[in-house]
């Protein structure tokens, strides 16, 4: 079993990635509603990928990510953002941080499917 830690501060959208990733085999989640609060539970057990947004109060998903690829323990972890942020710039940026791969909302079900396996896979 693969844990997922899904980082994103509208309880609506972490909803709706939890149930795409539920009609997935073999993945369970922990849920994390600000970058501050991935921070606490990230010490709690050990995660496989990381979703995060970017835009949050306090810790936004890009401290979040340059925190995880700074610290040894964590720096080998995937990270997928999901965000609103559209912008050629954005998605640099966020690859330029570390990110495995930049998903934009709204999403299909199947395209973050397969990019969550893909992630997970290499």
């Amino acid at each position: 079993m693969k844990t997922i830690l899904i980082v994103e501060d509208s309880a609506t959208t972490r909803a709706l990635i939890r149930a795409v990733i539920d009609e997935l085999s073999g993945y369970e989640t922990v849920e994390a509603s600000s970058g501050f609060e991935a921070l606490k539970i990230l010490p709690q057990q050990q995660y496989d990928l990381i979703i995060t947004d970017i835009n949050m109060p306090d810790i936004n998903g890009l401290e979040l990510i340059n925190f995880v690829r700074n610290n040894p323990r964590y720096s080998h972890l995937p990270i997928i953002i999901v965000s609103t942020e559209r912008s050629e710039e954005d998605k640099k940026r966020g690859m330029a941080l570390g990110a495995s791969a930049y998903v934009t909302k709204p999403f299909k079900s199947v395209e973050l499917q397969e990019i969550i396996e893909k992630t997970l896979a290499s």
